[in-house]
């Protein structure tokens, strides 16, 4: 006998960690889109063991209403 992961609710319903998952694939699927990327792509970017192009990433940031900015990690000494 095998058990299932993930067995259905008692009513019939959706679970908890499914409807999460739903809104999570939902919500993903919206930030691809306001990101101008395909949701496969948007996907495939944020592993932590993926290593996306800088390119990716600005869009994402610009999806999300972010910016980046940069600065000296240390200051520099004068000779």
């Amino acid at each position: 006998m095998r058990l299932r992961s993930n067995p259905p609710s008692l009513d019939g319903g959706v679970k908890p960690t499914q409807e999460r998952d739903i809104c999570q694939a939902k919500a993903l699927a919206r930030d691809a889109r306001e990101a101008g990327l395909g949701r496969e792509s948007l996907y495939k970017a944020l592993p932590p063991a993926a290593n996306p192009e800088f390119a990716t990433i600005l869009k994402v940031v610009a999806a999300l209403g972010l910016q980046l900015h940069a600065s000296p990690a240390r200051a520099r000494v004068a000779r």
